[in-house]
């Protein structure tokens, strides 16, 4: 977690990103380290623990982090909790909470309270648009026969 913290707080010094970091370790080893770089790549997805996701699973040439734990600097945003499940990390630690970063104006919290709502009462508006020529994918899906489940 130290590790975690003193990346978030290099961040805020050297300004390429808001103050997260997270580490991934597997078998007690950091396997990868990042920062947020949302600001400085121009990626709103940069988020620390995006990054260091994307990092360990270049290193382990895998899409899942089965084995590895994760830990970060903050409660992950939506985004990342989202990313944290796809990549399928035995256990996630943090420091900060969603409730310390909204006070810091980082809107995790504002995020949390519009997926809980209907799509017709957010404040952003979903409009769905092609369904049935997107079902074509889908169903190409289900009959393939030599996919990498995920």
């Amino acid at each position: 977690m130290q590790e975690a913290i003193e990346l978030s707080v290099n961040n805020v010094k050297t300004g390429k990103g808001g103050p997260f970091g997270a580490v991934v370790v597997k078998d007690g080893k950091i396997i990868a380290r990042a920062a947020n770089s949302v600001t400085s790549t121009n990626d709103p997805t940069a988020h620390a623990e995006v990054n260091a996701i994307r990092e360990a699973c270049k290193i382990l040439n895998t899409h899942q982090l089965t084995g590895c734990e994760i830990y970060t600097s903050c409660e992950p945003c939506p985004m990342c909790l989202g990313a944290i499940y796809w990549a399928r990390p035995d256990k996630v630690y943090y420091a900060n909470t969603k409730k310390d970063a909204a006070a810091i104006n980082f809107d995790d919290d504002f995020i949390y309270q519009e997926i809980a709502k209907p799509l017709d009462k957010r404040e952003m508006k979903f409009v769905q648009l092609s369904r049935e020529e997107a079902l074509i994918a889908f169903d190409e899906w289900k009959k393939k026969t030599d996919k990498i489940e995920y």
